[in-house]
């Protein structure tokens, strides 16, 4: 990833803040730390980004990516459930439940889930099939992601002078988060197939 954003700049800054935000898995810690280092001299001898540039064009790419998912989440989100809700664990009961958290909590959702890891891949996609109004879905995920690309950019900047140091712990702890990950994911699987289940048996 360091590789693909000190290549492409703020191109790929751009494509990756979209592709994170429209529910694909990229870690944006990993990204917006990069970006931020490269704000400093220490990673190519040069200072080959402007940190307010990489908070704008990161907060935009969010912007952009979360409006995706909302809107596949609003327009198609019933639909997938209709065809393949067996298949994805989800049911019209879920979604019913969804629209009642969004309708109380929505706000706070979006703008705290916009500040989690992993959660902020993914918060869109619910609001959109709650069907949360546009405006102001766009104005908290606007806040959100600003707060968050500021922090990981800043911290990335702040770091610049041990990069090397950074980079190594980077890469040290990148197969413990995988296996973490991996493990997060399959215990909510096991746990969404005994709820499933247990409806079905009712």
């Amino acid at each position: 990833m360091q590789s693909f954003v000190q290549n492409y700049g703020y191109f790929a800054l751009l494509i990756l803040a979209i592709a994170e935000s429209a529910c694909i898995p990229i870690p944006s810690e990993i990204t917006f730390v990069v970006a931020g280092a490269l704000c400093t001299t220490a990673v190519t001898g040069h200072v080959q980004f402007s940190l307010w540039a990489v908070i704008v064009i990161g907060t935009i790419g969010s912007v952009i990516g979360s409006q995706i998912a909302y809107e596949v989440g609003r327009s198609a989100g019933r639909t997938v459930v209709d065809r393949w809700g067996k298949w994805i664990l989800l049911s019209h009961k879920d979604l019913d439940s969804s629209e009642r958290w969004f309708a109380k909590y929505g706000s706070l959702s979006v703008l705290i889930g916009r500040v989690l890891p992993v959660v902020r891949t993914f918060i869109s996609l619910p609001a959109g099939i709650a069907e949360m109004n546009r405006a102001r879905f766009a104005a908290l995920t606007l806040i959100g992601s600003l707060a968050w690309v500021s922090l990981l950019s800043a911290l990335g900047d702040a770091a610049g002078s041990n990069w090397h140091r950074v980079e190594k712990d980077f890469h040290d702890a990148q197969t413990p988060m995988i296996i973490i990950i991996v493990l997060v994911i399959a215990f909510g699987f096991w746990h969404r197939i005994r709820s499933v289940r247990r409806q079905n048996a009712r």
